[in-house]
């Protein structure tokens, strides 16, 4: 599979904006209800295009992330893959690439999952480890120099 991110662009919003809704109903309802009109103003209120990449395979918009860059840390706000390309790989494989971008700057990766969220599993298979927790989600991070986070040339994407 080719596999590459590129810039979001003002017309990715309505994309990431459908995909985010299509992923994180079933975990944002159970907990809180669906509020739609919350939700919207919420999105926009979170989402920044020149902080997103939409991720491509084979020509294909398949899913998007969203990091914020500091001083001392990459942290990945939000990865979503649709849900019939779910479990193919594709978000290991985007992790791999921005942990060995992390990795390559010296810089710590961080994130924030909801609890009821299976993403878990593969934060926890890439080496992240918790560092707190509140009443809905999981605060991990991998250390720059965390062991098995892999060198540039093997993140697997452009």
């Amino acid at each position: 599979m080719d596999l590459h991110l590129r810039e979001a662009s003002q017309a990715d919003i309505a994309f990431a904006r459908s995909l985010y809704f299509e992923t994180m109903r079933g975990m944002i309802e159970p907990l809180f209800g669906w509020d739609q009109r919350h939700q919207e103003e919420s999105f926009a209120g979170w989402f920044n295009v020149q902080q997103a990449s939409i991720i491509v395979a084979d020509g294909r918009d398949v899913g998007w992330m969203q990091t914020r860059t500091s001083e001392r840390e990459v942290f990945l706000g939000s990865l979503y893959v649709i849900p019939d390309m779910q479990g193919l790989g594709i978000g290991t494989q985007i992790l791999r690439g921005l942990i060995a971008q992390a990795k390559l700057a010296s810089k710590a990766l961080t994130l924030a999952v909801m609890k009821n969220n299976p993403a878990i599993r593969l934060y926890e298979r890439m080496g992240f480890r918790l560092t707190h927790e509140d009443e809905y989600k999981f605060y991990m991070r991998l250390a720059a120099d965390a062991p098995g986070a892999p060198a540039a040339d093997q993140a697997g994407f452009s």
